[in-house]
C-alpha cells in the first residue's frame, strides 16, 4: 500500500513538472508551420481518431503505441493491428504495429508507418510543365516501445522512433522519444494520462541534390566547374505535451458511456482541446464521436467533427476488432481510417 501511495504521489507531481516544461517551450500562433517531420503527428488507429484524439488516458494495448506508450502494458498476451488512412490531397498513410506481454518484465511493442504521396511529376526551370518523369517521396518511421504496469493502477512507458524522409537524392534522418504515464481507477472509472511526445534533436536535409556545379568568377574560360553544396537548415521535431482525462459511466449491465478530454500543447502552433464520447454495448459494439478546438481561435482549424464505429468479434479464445473513423476536412476530401486488430 505504501508503494502504491508513493507512486501515486510521483504521478501527481509529474503534472506540474510537465506544465513547467510547457511554459518554457510552449508554442503560439507565430510558430505555426515551424516544425518539420509532421508525418509523425498524423493520427493512426480508428478508435482514437473517431474520438478526435482525446484518447490519451484511454489508450490501451497495441493502439497506445502512438497515443500514449504507458497504455501498451494494459493488454493481453499479444496484439497486432493494421490501419490505413486516406489523408488529404490523395496522401495515404499505412501503419502496422504489434505488441507482446512478457509478464513481470513488461510489454514490448514495434510499429512502422509509411506515408505515400503517389507519383509526382518532375519539373525543372527549363521544363516547368514537366519532363515526363515522376518521383515519389519515401517517408518511413519505425518505433520500439516498452511499457510496464507498476501497480494495478499505474502504468508507464516510453517509445524510441527512427524517422527517415527521402526525396529523390535528398534525405533527412532523425530520432525521437515519447514518454507517458497513466493512472487507471477501475472502481470509480476514472483515468488520467500524461504524455510527452516527439522529443529529440533537430533534423537536417542533405544529399547529392543539394549540390550544383558553378563556374568560379574570374576563372579561365573552359575551366572545370566546381561543385557547390548548399547546407540545409535544421528544423525542430513537432514535440507535444498532452494531458488527458477519461471516465467510464455504466448505464446498465450491457451499456457503457465513456467520456474523454485531452489538452495538447505543441512547440509549433496553437493549443488544442479535444473531446470525445464513446457508447459501448456488451463490450462488443461501439459508436464514437468527437471534436477538436484550437485554443485562441478556431478559424485555422480545417478539421470538423469526427465519427466512428467498431465491433469486437470473439473467435476461439481471441478477438478480432474492426474499427472505422471519419473526419470532415475543409478544402479536401474527408479523412477515413480503416483498422483491423487481433487480440490474443
Amino acid at each position: 500500500m505504501k508503494k502504491r501511495n508513493y507512486i501515486t504521489v510521483v504521478l501527481l507531481l509529474l503534472v506540474p513538472l510537465m506544465l513547467t516544461v510547457d511554459l518554457a517551450y510552449s508554442g503560439s500562433e507565430t510558430r505555426v508551420g515551424t516544425a518539420g517531420a509532421s508525418e509523425i503527428i498524423i493520427p493512426v488507429g480508428s478508435r482514437g481518431s473517431a474520438l478526435s484524439g482525446s484518447i490519451n488516458a484511454l489508450a490501451s494495448g497495441v493502439e497506445a503505441i502512438y497515443w500514449n506508450p504507458a497504455g501498451v502494458s494494459n493488454q493481453g498476451s499479444v496484439e497486432a493491428m493494421f490501419s490505413s488512412l486516406s489523408y488529404i490531397a490523395d496522401i495515404k498513410l499505412n501503419y502496422f504495429a504489434i505488441s507482446s506481454s512478457f509478464g513481470d518484465a513488461g510489454t514490448f511493442g514495434f510499429a512502422i508507418r509509411s506515408l505515400s504521396f503517389g507519383d509526382i511529376p518532375i519539373t525543372t526551370t527549363a521544363l516547368p510543365e514537366g519532363t515526363g518523369g515522376t518521383y515519389s517521396p519515401n517517408f518511413i518511421t519505425g518505433s520500439l516501445t516498452y511499457s510496464r504496469a507498476f501497480t494495478d493502477r499505474i502504468h508507464g512507458g516510453f517509445t524510441v522512433k527512427m524517422i527517415s524522409e527521402n526525396i529523390v537524392r535528398t534525405s533527412a534522418v532523425g530520432v525521437a522519444f515519447d514518454f507517458g504515464v497513466q493512472y487507471i481507477s477501475k472502481d470509480i472509472g476514472l483515468k488520467l494520462g500524461v504524455a510527452m511526445k516527439n522529443l529529440g534533436p533537430n533534423m537536417t536535409y542533405d544529399g547529392p541534390d543539394m549540390e550544383s556545379f558553378v563556374s568560379i568568377p574570374g576563372q579561365e574560360p573552359g575551366s572545370r566547374q566546381r561543385a557547390l553544396r548548399l547546407p540545409g537548415a535544421s528544423f525542430e521535431l513537432p514535440s507535444t505535451l498532452e494531458i488527458g482525462l477519461g471516465y467510464d459511466y455504466k448505464v446498465a449491465d450491457q451499456h457503457m458511456l465513456t467520456f474523454a478530454g485531452d489538452f495538447q500543447n505543441t512547440n509549433f502552433g496553437n493549443d488544442e482541446y479535444r473531446m470525445g464520447v464513446e457508447y459501448g454495448f456488451n463490450n462488443m459494439f461501439f459508436v464514437r464521436g468527437g471534436y477538436m478546438l484550437f485554443g485562441k481561435t478556431n478559424d485555422d482549424n480545417i478539421y470538423g467533427p469526427t465519427f466512428g464505429a467498431g465491433i469486437n468479434i470473439p473467435v476461439e479464445g481471441s478477438t478480432i476488432i474492426l474499427d472505422y473513423a471519419y473526419r470532415h476536412a475543409k478544402y479536401f476530401d474527408a479523412n477515413q481510417w480503416f483498422t483491423i486488430k487481433l487480440a490474443l
